[in-house]
């Protein structure tokens, strides 16, 4: 049953009429043009669909749209405004932590979320942290390697 639901998506009030059922993923890619969220299994496991919702990680794929309702979403879209690249994204750059890159979105919007709740995590909690984000290329160590770099620059331990 197609329902109206409202929502802030990457910082802007957001309406739209659809099924409340459909999962958040095929919203975002579909119908709000979105592609920066990656449909990896389709089973929440890999995490190539992480975005933030309140905050929080969630995998896109398992949830559906009508229990974003009222809440604030932020995609990978989200972390760039005007082109502004975030230290993440910038980190990813610099340490190469990408091959193929379809996994690259999910890894950020996980770390961006676990950094929002602790800047100054340990390379022993980064690991733990993002062991439910699948790289199919084996960039761990490189990506690991962004994530400690980018946590430095947002608490203001670098200039760049």
């Amino acid at each position: 049953m197609k329902e109206t639901l409202r929502f802030i998506l990457n910082g802007h009030p957001t309406e739209l009429t659809s099924d409340g059922e459909r999962m958040l993923l095929w919203v975002l890619r579909t119908d709000l043009g979105l592609t920066g969220t990656k449909y990896g299994c389709g089973e929440g496991f890999c995490g190539a669909c992480t975005v933030l919702v309140n905050k929080e990680p969630v995998r896109s794929c398992g949830i559906p749209i009508k229990d974003v309702n009222g809440k604030d979403i932020i995609t990978i879209e989200g972390l760039s405004p005007n082109g502004n690249l975030h230290p993440l994204q910038k980190a990813f750059i610099t340490h190469d932590a990408m091959q193929c890159g379809y996994c690259t979105s999910g890894m950020i919007m996980n770390a961006y979320g676990l950094l929002l709740k602790n800047p100054q995590l340990t390379r022993a909690e980064i690991i733990e942290s993002m062991e439910g984000n699948l790289c199919r290329c084996g960039s761990y160590g490189r990506i690991i390697q962004a994530i400690e770099t980018a946590a430095l620059e947002m608490k203001g331990g670098m200039n760049r």
